[in-house]
């Protein structure tokens, strides 16, 4: 199969900084990965609306200071519809064109997720608000190993269907590690009628402890033989670097070889794992810029 760039299309996840340093870092990052050519760059939001200024502030600013499609993360939690609404046309007026809509996460002193009694109350409602806003390009999630709430994986995927059919123009999925995973949901959302893009999320590994709080809070399965691979490197930064490259690479190159040419890749504000895997599926600078 051709690697060359316009075969492939990739976009990336960064979050709001919260101090000056991680801002810092966020505007390296975004400086290294810029001249691969993302179809956008999504800036997420807090659980419960926490980061909503922070957010707002580094949308802004990749508007303003770069060439890049920003996509503003947009969550049900804690804000009416009027709220919500405003908020999206505030974002259109300062010309952004894409958004993900999410239900969002309940705040961590809350027991299960609680609606909003004047808001969204899901993202299917979400998104279906944010259309009648403006002709946005809008991405919503999708859980190849199920959402942990979800009653069942066909709950799930009906889920998924409404999402899709409220207006959403692609699924982005919770990162997964065996390739298979991701194949089997597919194929289970192409029999449910789902013909939208399924676009897979990877997850460039960093630090492992912190990987595995994240499967815990997202139902995302961590393998036996990836925790393996990492086991006793705690105090090796450098050679856990060169195992988690060999990973996603491994990862993408497997997913490359069953007809996937989308990617997005959970940066965690950081460039290195993200450009060489890039690097890998053909995703070069001197290609975006020809």
């Amino acid at each position: 199969m051709s690697t060359n760039a316009s075969a492939v299309d990739v976009s990336f996840e960064f979050f709001p900084p919260h101090d000056e340093a991680m801002n810092a870092l966020l505007w390296r990052s975004i400086e290294r990965l810029a001249p691969l050519a993302p179809r956008f760059v999504s800036v997420t939001y807090g659980a419960d609306g926490s980061t909503r200024e922070r957010t707002h502030t580094a949308v802004a600013r990749i508007v303003n200071e770069t060439d890049l499609v920003a996509a503003p993360h947009l969550t049900c939690i804690g804000a009416s519809r009027g709220e919500i609404d405003d908020i999206a046309r505030a974002y259109w007026d300062m010309g952004v064109r894409q958004l993900v809509a999410l239900r969002g996460d309940p705040p961590p002193d809350e027991d299960g997720y609680v609606p909003h009694p004047d808001g969204y109350r899901y993202a299917a409602e979400l998104v279906a608000g944010l259309r009648r806003i403006a002709d946005f390009d809008i991405s919503v999630a999708a859980y190849p190993e199920v959402h942990p709430e979800a009653s069942s994986p066909l709950f799930d995927l009906d889920n998924l269907k409404r999402k899709l059919d409220a207006g959403a123009t692609r699924a982005i999925t919770q990162f997964f590690f065996d390739v298979d995973v991701f194949l089997r949901f597919r194929d289970l959302a192409a029999a449910a009628g789902i013909d939208s893009p399924i676009v897979p999320g990877i997850l460039p590994i960093t630090r492992f402890p912190q990987l595995e709080r994240f499967a815990d809070r997202c139902g995302a399965r961590v393998p036996a033989w990836l925790r393996d691979r990492f086991s006793g490197l705690e105090d090796d930064a450098e050679t856990r670097q060169m195992i988690a490259a060999s990973v996603a690479i491994e990862q993408v190159r497997l997913l490359q070889a069953e007809g996937i040419n989308e990617f997005h890749f959970y940066t965690l504000n950081r460039s290195e794992l993200t450009f060489a895997i890039c690097h890998a599926l053909g995703v070069r600078p001197q290609q975006a810029a020809a």
